[in-house]
């Protein structure tokens, strides 16, 4: 098969995508302001102070399945948001919450749908662009000039599914899609869409040691709360985390569902690891063109495609285009914030030795048996 016929575009009209996602971002502005509290069209201060209020913050669409449903969940207070409630396990805001059990609901997996999976921090904006440049290699072939992540950022190109397609009990029109589709999610195995259990769909999960994803993650949520709110300190989220508290968390257990399910079903579920792709990119993005079943040519090799798609994707790259730079999500979070450093050990500059210890003997007891080590 060439490489044509196996690497079909997950979206034939890029444009009309992004179209409607910018209209989707209008709508969302006027459904914002139709939230707002008014009387007589007075404009107040407190209308003001909604205002400001970043989306991700809000709890909209709640359906009363999910009220019914969260007034039965043990609940904690959230990194940024009010709160986080437990279900299947796993922790979410209300917000998230709400949208994986829209996604839960309507979803409905196609056999050559690719789900690149992630726990927060873990490198999802990195997979998500060089799955994207991957899997559309053939209709750009120059990374150097007009390819779609030198113009647009990877979450935008490589939508989530609840925290972006089924946010606020929004069903999407997956009609511009095209196979293979391609999105992304922090959802883990066991609260995956039954049609995504079901089908032959490919999972691409990429793993990060637990002490850089707890710093990452730490220094990413208080980006993302507001001044009003302060800083969340370093040793209160290091208890939460540690106790599984954490966005999608426990991260030994999202971590470890996708490690032994690539063990049962290495053909489905392609294993990666954060520190191998930053130390061997090149065989680590040969490895993943060969698992999604568009293994690069010796033609493609001799011109560079795969250094291309690797200085594209790189995270200096990346990090340094304006579009990621200066803009933002439809439900607020600024793209800057998602890259920071991006770099192996870097929890050694911020972690007490006890801390780094907790985290290692936490690794070991979850992991022992089940053969990953980080």
């Amino acid at each position: 098969m060439s490489t044509a016929q196996s690497c079909p575009l997950p979206t034939v009209s890029l444009s009309k995508y992004l179209e409607e996602e910018g209209q989707n971002k209008n709508a969302e502005s006027q459904l914002l302001k139709s939230s707002l509290p008014a009387e007589n069209d007075c404009h107040t201060q407190a209308e003001d102070s909604v205002s400001d209020v970043p989306k991700y913050l809000l709890e909209l669409g709640l359906t009363p399945e999910c009220k019914q449903l969260i007034s039965s969940l043990p609940a904690e207070k959230g990194w940024v948001a009010n709160l986080l409630h437990q279900y299947q396990g796993f922790w979410h805001t209300t917000r998230q919450l709400q949208a994986v059990l829209t996604c839960q609901n309507h979803f409905q997996a196609q056999e050559t749908d690719i789900l690149l999976v992630t726990t927060p921090k873990s490198g999802t904006t990195w997979l998500k662009a060089i799955v994207f440049a991957l899997m559309n290699r053939v209709k750009y072939p120059n990374t150097d000039n007009n390819h779609p992540l030198l113009s647009e950022n990877p979450h935008i190109l490589v939508p989530f599914l609840e925290y972006g397609l089924y946010i606020d009990s929004q069903v999407p029109n997956f009609t511009t899609f095209t196979s293979p589709r391609l999105f992304g999610t922090h959802l883990p195995l066991v609260s995956l869409p039954e049609s995504a259990k079901n089908s032959s769909c490919k999972l691409v999960y990429l793993c990060r040691n637990p002490k850089d994803t707890f710093v990452s993650l730490w220094h990413f949520t208080n980006k993302l709360r507001t001044k009003d709110m302060g800083s969340n300190s370093l040793e209160e989220t290091f208890d939460k985390f540690t106790r599984g508290v954490s966005l999608y968390g426990p991260f030994w257990d999202h971590v470890l569902g996708y490690w032994k399910e690539s063990l049962e079903n290495p053909e489905r579920v392609l294993f990666l690891k954060y520190e191998e792709m930053k130390e061997q990119p090149k065989l680590q993005l040969m490895k993943l063109a060969q698992f999604l079943g568009c293994p690069f040519s010796n033609e493609e090799e001799t011109r560079g495609a795969v250094d291309g798609i690797q200085k594209l994707c790189s995270f200096e790259n990346l990090s340094n285009l304006e579009v990621n730079k200066t803009g933002k999500l439809a439900s607020g979070e600024e793209y800057k914030a998602f890259f920071r450093r991006g770099e192996v050990g870097d929890a050694k500059n911020h972690l007490t030795p006890q801390m780094i210890e907790k985290l290692d003997q936490i690794t070991e007891q979850k992991s022992h048996g089940y053969g990953l080590k980080f």
